[in-house]
């Protein structure tokens, strides 16, 4: 199980990170819609009709009773910081969706670049102090714009939620509250795969070890040790030396397009996880995934957490599709 897991975050990956319009049309016959409001957000919207509809369509009319989307499991998507993190977890939603000859199940999702402008934490930065202060001055703005998103996705016909955003579900239970579908949550779905994999302990205390690594440590780590806690693993950070004189530099090295620095140092983060005897090590953060060659060993021992959540976003979709069809 778990190396099946592995073996998908390493695909995943090695994907380039864009989604043109033919990939989308031969793996999910999409619909493109975009608002006409100031933010112009992006909904793309899925029923397995392979039409096309002109852009100008408005949110009102997304909204409105002859466009929702009907079926018993649509899944919705919030779009978070990065929108090309979203085009990636929609790729991962078609990919396991259509195996087997399967039809993708349908989705909306709602992406709009002004939570990017709110809480991005990419870009050249002076030190991970000021992208924390900028996160925290900022955050009410961003669980509104995330509410927003979610009351959309809902009037829009969708039963099951996902949040592609390691940032955003930092937020989660405010962005969930009053909500009454389904919101499936990063931490829970990959937790429950790693006890699903029955892994052994590696050293002599016997305690499942998972390292974790993420560029906002501070808004992430909690929900993941809270999660992963909870399902009896203890979850290892970088110490704060080791973060400060490795990560952060790789991060540093990325922005200023120095790959092979950025890269290097990663591998000195991930080694110092994995001589502490961690299983496997999460890469919690969209500035980690593909900084690697495809090729490095060293991946064989990361996993990506989004795909654990598309394989449960896909799971729930198959399910409840199941027992609608025998009523």
């Amino acid at each position: 199980m778990l190396e099946r897991s592995i073996l998908m975050s390493l695909q995943t990956l090695n994907h380039t990170p864009f989604l043109t319009g033919d990939v989308l049309r031969k793996r999910t016959k999409t619909r493109c819609r975009v608002s006409t409001n100031s933010s112009t957000a992006l909904h793309l919207s899925s029923d397995g009709s392979g039409n096309y509809e002109e852009p100008g369509t408005s949110v009102k009319r997304c909204q409105s009773s002859d466009s929702m989307l009907s079926q018993p499991n649509t899944v919705g998507v919030i779009g978070g910081v990065s929108v090309l993190s979203t085009l990636i977890f929609l790729e991962k939603l078609a990919c396991l969706g259509s195996r087997n000859g399967k039809e993708c199940p349908p989705f909306v999702v709602s992406s709009d670049p002004v939570l990017s402008k709110v809480l991005s934490s990419h870009g050249p930065f002076s030190s991970p102090r000021s992208r924390i202060q900028n996160i925290k001055l900022n955050q009410e703005l961003g669980i509104e714009n995330l509410r927003r998103k979610r009351k959309f996705l809902q009037q829009s016909g969708a039963r099951v939620l996902a949040m592609p955003c390691h940032l955003s579900h930092a937020w989660h239970s405010e962005i969930s509250e009053d909500s009454s579908l389904p919101f499936l949550h990063v931490g829970d779905c990959l937790a429950m795969e790693l006890k699903k994999a029955k892994l052994k302990p590696i050293h002599a205390a016997g305690t499942v070890r998972i390292g974790l690594l993420t560029t906002d440590s501070i808004f992430v780590a909690s929900y993941y040790q809270e999660k992963l806690q909870s399902q009896g693993f203890e979850v290892v950070l970088l110490d704060k030396a080791t973060e400060e004189h490795v990560l952060v530099p790789a991060m540093a090295a990325l922005y200023r397009k120095d790959i092979e620095g950025a890269r290097n140092l990663l591998r000195i983060a991930i080694h110092v996880l994995l001589v502490r005897a961690v299983n496997v090590v999460i890469l919690a953060s969209d500035d980690l995934l593909g900084v690697l060659p495809h090729n490095d060993p060293l991946l064989k021992k990361c996993i990506d957490p989004m795909d654990a959540l598309a394989r449960s976003t896909i799971h729930w979709a198959e399910t409840t599709a199941q027992v609608h069809q025998k009523f």
